[in-house]
């Protein structure tokens, strides 16, 4: 089977624009907030974000992270590749911070469950959400949910979500990818 387009670029605009909204309602102006994506694609809505939070808000200083997850992950010493570990780059504190915790995608919900707990390596937060652009929801290994959901899309275990950013694939859309043969 072809891989589907399932969000083209305008929609695609619209779900980041609505989640900035969203966030806003919930983050004010992000004085007492940060946002932290996962890498290594959750970099990549963190930022996005953060460009269009700073032009609906007027600040231009929202503090926003990267941070890598790799050694907490609870299938680390599983795989038969070593995993190799991205760069993670919090150069502000958490303490009695609001922090949103943001991903591409949100499958079984162990990536998020070692995210909150590479967070807690960095300080004490007030409170942590999740933020995810795709929430394939029948798929949860970890009772783990969003606070804040681009899109919920119902996959079946053979298939595969990508989000392809413009800053590496050249376009902002979301592919369906089934990798059953028939």
């Amino acid at each position: 089977m072809q891989p589907q387009v399932i969000v083209q670029k305008d929609l695609f605009a619209l779900i980041l624009k609505r989640l900035c909204h969203q966030l806003i309602e919930n983050h004010d102006n992000f004085t007492e907030s940060v946002l932290v994506g996962l890498q290594p694609r959750g970099i990549y809505l963190a930022n996005r974000l953060n460009l269009l939070l700073s032009d609906i808000t007027g600040n231009k200083n929202i503090q926003t992270g990267a941070l890598d997850i790799t050694f907490y992950r609870d299938d680390f010493r599983h795989r038969d590749v070593p995993l190799l570990p991205s760069a993670t780059n919090i150069d502000f504190s958490i303490d009695n911070k609001k922090v949103v915790l943001i991903d591409d995608v949100l499958f079984t919900g162990r990536t998020v469950r070692a995210g909150f707990d590479a967070l807690l390596a960095f300080g004490r937060p007030k409170k942590m959400e999740f933020l995810t652009l795709i929430d394939r929801r029948f798929s949860r290994q970890i009772p783990v949910h969003a606070n804040y959901v681009g899109k919920y899309i119902d996959t079946i275990s053979q298939e595969r979500v990508s989000v392809e950013w413009k800053e590496i694939e050249g376009e902002d859309k979301v592919m369906l990818i089934s990798d059953k043969k028939i």
